[in-house]
């Protein structure tokens, strides 16, 4: 099987994350691989391991962003593709447009990539990219089997599953319970500093007509520190009045 990962560098979620002129600021934060994509790589691998083939690892983003991938190649995938963003103002339309052009006259069974990322949490990337590439996608899996050119596959659907029957190729995202992430070992930390990655600039995908963004950030601001919270007492049919009145006057959600 030809395999694809798509994946990316997002902050630590056990980092402390400052401001500075209405963006995040980066000096200094650690970066990792986003969690959810880290489901797809283990995928990806468990099906190579299963069905043969081989697993590549593409990221879009910044000179650092290659630590992320020689981590993808740690963890076993087989090459990566690095395409250089650095300086791009890219959103999830340019994002999509330049992973579109580095994959299209790829040969691959099956896509994967993470339901979201922790840092903007869009979801984007994944139905954006199926949709360019005019192939099945099957969003937030959980299970995923493979037989022959057919692949059965639950999701996560609100608390329920669903179990949907597509032909590939196909794209998924990766949810939480899909399977738990290996970490890389020596040998594999080894090994990667000898396995290939692709380096791609932007120029040589001639699709600079295509890359101007539709979303713009204006600011990036922390949410409100809560309140304290106040319990009620007394009876019940009394706590229920006083939760309405507080709801209506204080809150002004009803």
């Amino acid at each position: 099987m030809n395999i694809l990962v798509l994946m990316k560098q997002t902050f630590d979620p056990e980092e402390k994350i400052t401001l500075k002129f209405g963006s995040v600021k980066e000096e200094g934060v650690n970066f990792i691989i986003n969690p959810y994509d880290e489901y797809a790589i283990e995928e990806a691998l468990h099906l190579r391991d299963v069905h043969g083939g081989e697993v590549t690892a593409i990221t879009v983003g910044p000179e650092h962003a290659e630590n992320g991938l020689r981590t993808a190649l740690a963890m076993g995938a087989d090459k990566g593709i690095m395409v250089n963003s650095e300086d791009l103002n890219l959103d999830e339309y340019s994002t999509v447009k330049i992973l579109e052009a580095v994959i299209k006259n790829r040969e691959f069974d099956i896509i994967l990539g993470g339901n979201v990322g922790v840092d903007y949490g869009s979801g984007q990337i994944g139905p954006r990219l199926a949709e360019e590439l005019d192939i099945p996608q099957v969003t937030t899996i959980t299970r995923l089997e493979i037989d022959g050119n057919e692949a059965v596959i639950e999701r996560d659907v609100e608390g329920d599953k669903e179990v949907v029957m597509v032909s590939l190729p196909v794209l998924v995202t990766a949810q939480q319970g899909l399977n738990e992430p290996r970490y890389p070992s020596l040998p594999g930390i080894m090994k990667a500093k000898k396995k290939p990655i692709a380096r791609i600039e932007i120029d040589d995908l001639h699709i600079e007509d295509v890359l101007e963004v539709k979303t713009i950030t204006t600011e990036t601001f922390f949410a409100p520190k809560k309140g304290a919270g106040r319990i009620l007492n007394g009876e019940i049919k009394a706590q229920v009045s006083v939760l309405a009145e507080l709801l209506r006057n204080e809150a002004r959600i009803i």
